[in-house]
This record gives structure tokens, sequence and C-alpha cells, in this order.
């Protein structure tokens, strides 16, 4: 089957997998980061069709909204993969970024860090930054219940993966947990310059946070 044919069917097929996603790991969010991808295809080069395809599937079935299940959204990959006929080498470097491509406070493989997936994980984190990142924390924040801010519950450094996906502390703490965290580990030039801007939006963001707290302007 013809690339560009697989690339349309792979998008029909995950757009309407999420079309109940929560906000923030929509069909809005992955189209926003394969646009960030195209980005960074323009200087590296890549196989644009694993790129595609892993970040296409890259949340069709995340963790955080099946029960922590890290393998549903690996079958429904495989199972898409094996139905177009997609070649096996193409195939496996696409299970490897759905598979490999979570943050998970910072608990990754990076021996998996192929230059596909490098390209897959900057353009997935760099949604995660600036005015669109804020918009997705506070999102996510409320849907999974949790507080803007509590003065009594600090930022944590996480010891392990469990311990990351388990947290459930106020949402502003994540801006310290994750957020900022991200730029420094960016991987391409495109993605890097990129991230300097978004991050600063963070920082003054919370600088900002930090003022009204006090009552000040």
């Amino acid at each position: 089957m013809n690339k560009k044919v697989i690339i349309k069917k792979a998008s029909r097929f995950v757009r309407k997998s999420l079309v109940n996603a929560e906000g923030g790991h929509d069909w809005l969010h992955v189209n926003r980061v394969l646009k960030n991808a195209r980005r960074i295809l323009k200087k590296e080069k890549a196989n644009r069709t694993i790129v595609y395809l892993g970040l296409l599937f890259h949340d069709v079935a995340d963790p955080k909204f099946n029960n922590g299940d890290k393998e549903k959204g690996i079958k429904l990959t495989q199972a898409f993969l094996e139905e177009t006929q997609v070649k096996q080498k193409t195939a496996s470097k696409v299970v490897d970024i759905v598979q490999n491509i979570s943050y998970d406070g910072g608990f990754e493989n990076k021996k998996k860090a192929f230059l596909e997936l490098k390209i897959a994980r900057d353009a997935d984190r760099l949604d995660a930054l600036g005015a669109i990142g804020v918009a997705r924390a506070f999102h996510y924040g409320g849907h999974a219940g949790r507080k803007i801010y509590d003065p009594k519950i600090n930022p944590v450094t996480y010891r392990s993966e469990k311990e990351y996906r388990e947290n459930n502390g106020p949402t502003i703490n994540h801006f310290y947990e994750k957020l900022l965290r991200l730029k420094k580990g960016m991987y391409t030039k495109t993605a890097k310059k990129i991230a300097r801007k978004r991050h600063r939006y963070l920082v003054d963001y919370l600088k900002q946070f930090k003022r009204e707290l006090k009552g000040k302007s």
C-alpha cells in the first residue's frame, strides 16, 4: 500500500479513535504535534513515514486513560500496521515510538532513542510548553480532579515511573515536576530553538502566578 494512503488511513483511524478523548490528548493535540514534526523534519534527514505513523498512534490509547495499560496502544498500532501491510522494519520502529515516547517522569530508555524517536519526542513535548502547554496542564488537572495550587504540597522529584504516574498533586506543581525540565531534554536543534521561547513563557507565567498569589498585579 502506498505510504501516503497508509498515513491518510491512519489519520482517519486515529481521529475516529480520539473523538471522545480528553482535550489535551485529542486529535487536535495529535495534529499540532504533527505540525511540530514537519518543522523539525525540514532540518533532519529522517524517515517521515515512521515519524508520522508513530505520532499518529502515540496517544491512541494513552495509559493515563486506560488504567495504566501500556499494551493497549501498542496492540492497536500493531494491528493497524499488520492490516495495512507496513514493512516489518518500519512497523518495528513505529511501535518503538508508541512504546517509548512518553516522558514518565524522565524515566525513559535512552538506548532506544533512534533519530525518528528523538524527533517524535521533541514534537510531542513541544506541545507541553508555551501557552498551549499551560492550557493543557490545567485542563488535564481539572479532568483528574486536581487542585490548582496548594501551599502545603511541594513539588516532588520522582524516584520511579510508577510514582510519577500515581502522583495527583496540584497542577501548578506539574510545571516544576515536568514542564520546566522539558527544554533541556530536547534532541534536535529546531526543537531546542522553539523550546527556549516556549519555556520562557512558562517561566513568565509562573512569575505572574506568584505575584497574584501575593495580591500583586
